[in-house]
């Protein structure tokens, strides 16, 4: 019980803490959420991602990282769909419940979490964070890939006019994330330590400023859901993504093969809310954004005990 307590004061609760100021910041100033957003789509996240990926060591692991959350986001369209099929949702529904199940909360709140978790004991060694870097590389595959995912086959299967797979790449190709990345791989290549530039403090500084920034942001686009608690199917898409794709997630990583701090860092992703961008396209996309929402806000509240438990089982499972 006492390491239970120590995960949810230690990791959890600073990050509601944040969402909750921004919750209450939004209430009081009503701030657009739309700017916050795009400042941190378009400077934050790019980032956090270009310094983690300059200063890790890339390996086949993490290109596994990337097939593991294929194979994830693959079963949990799976259940969405044959759920929706039993639940006889209709269609734009369906295609809103099938995109809470697969596309999590690997930003705002993920790297977040794996940031706070493994700052925190057991993973300290006098005084320091060795397993940190490992746990932030894997986290950062598993948000480009989120990333790329939902801003494509998120959007075709939300359903959007005239959205194939062609138009998905080139959207692909509007996310500053993707050539932050591609710019981190190709300085890793040049013979220049780029941490001794001018702009590497930039960098670091911007990302450092991620966690604060993420959930403060997340907590004011929360602040204008309107929720609705009379229909059963947004509670089920909340187990789903809570529960079931957490043990989903376990299985395939036993199948992969990870093991220690890489396998616990998948775990505790995967059990991640269902991600904001969800109600966004439902919203854009004209599916059910009422539904999208609540699955969100609902998803997004009861993994504060989730979330404490996961990252218990993933201490426990992955020694």
């Amino acid at each position: 019980m006492s390491i239970l307590l120590a995960i949810l004061l230690n990791s959890v609760l600073p990050i509601f803490m944040l969402i909750a100021l921004g919750f209450a910041l939004s209430k009081k100033f009503s701030l657009d959420s739309n700017t916050l957003t795009k400042i941190n789509f378009y400077l934050f996240t790019p980032a956090f991602a270009a310094v983690y990926i300059y200063t890790t060591e890339i390996t086949a692991d993490h290109s596994l990282v990337f097939l593991l959350v294929a194979a994830l986001l693959i079963l949990n369209y799976s259940i969405g769909f044959l759920l929706s099929r039993l639940l006889r949702l209709k269609r734009q529904t369906a295609k809103t419940f099938q995109n809470s199940l697969m596309f999590f909360n690997s930003g705002n709140i993920g790297v977040s979490l794996i940031i706070l978790v493994f700052s925190n004991p057991p993973f300290i060694i006098e005084g320091a964070t060795p397993y940190l870097e490992t746990a932030l590389s894997v986290q950062v595959m598993v948000m480009i890939f989120m990333t790329l995912s939902t801003n494509t086959l998120g959007i075709i299967n939300s359903g959007g006019e005239g959205i194939t797979l062609k138009t998905g790449a080139l959207y692909v190709l509007k996310m500053p994330v993707v050539y932050a990345v591609a710019c981190a791989f190709l300085l890793k290549l040049l013979p220049l330590d780029f941490t001794t530039t001018p702009f590497w403090p930039v960098l670091t500084n911007v990302r450092n400023g991620l966690v604060g920034f993420a959930l403060v942001t997340l907590g004011v686009q929360l602040a204008k859901s309107h929720l609705n608690f009379k229909f059963i199917a947004p509670y089920i898409a909340v187990f789903c993504r809570l529960i079931v794709s957490p043990a989903a997630a376990f299985l395939l990583i036993k199948i992969f093969g990870f093991s220690g701090v890489m396998a616990q860092t998948i775990l505790i992703a995967s059990c991640a809310p269902a991600a904001v961008n969800t109600a966004l396209l439902a919203v854009e996309y004209k599916s059910d954004a009422d539904f999208a929402v609540q699955t969100v806000t609902l998803s997004t509240l009861l993994s504060a005990v989730t979330m404490t438990v996961v990252v218990y089982l993933s201490m426990v499972l992955f020694r």
